[in-house]
């Protein structure tokens, strides 16, 4: 389990006025669920937020990089991008793009619910 890190504890503290914000060990990172939704990982001091075909765009356009990891020699992307810099020194910035990987989490869970 990775030790939980100042980064996180400040990222549960602003990422609060979403909902509950519970943090998971996982891979070697954390993964953050906000009213059980999972919609973020943190890695490396690092936030990703979960994106979709309805919020992707935003991220692209901010030229800010997708999750990535290697398995078995192989790089690996998920759906999920970090943030432009501007959100790290405004919490209503941070919030704004955290709602929209929460929002995308809320999508994702819904679509699984009706399958």
């Amino acid at each position: 389990m990775p030790a939980r890190s100042e980064y996180l504890d400040w990222l549960i503290d602003e990422l609060a006025p979403l909902g509950t914000i519970r943090a998971k060990s996982m891979f070697g990172g954390w993964g953050l669920y906000c009213d059980e939704a999972f919609f973020a990982i943190v890695d490396a001091d690092t936030l990703y937020l979960k994106a979709d075909d309805a919020n992707r765009a935003a991220f692209v356009a901010e030229g800010v990089a997708p999750f990535s990891y290697a398995v078995r020699g192989k790089t690996q992307t998920m759906s999920y991008y970090s943030l432009p810099d501007a959100a790290l020194d405004d919490s209503a910035v941070l919030l704004a793009w955290a709602k929209l990987g929460f929002e995308a989490a809320l999508r994702a869970r819904a679509k699984s619910l009706r399958a």
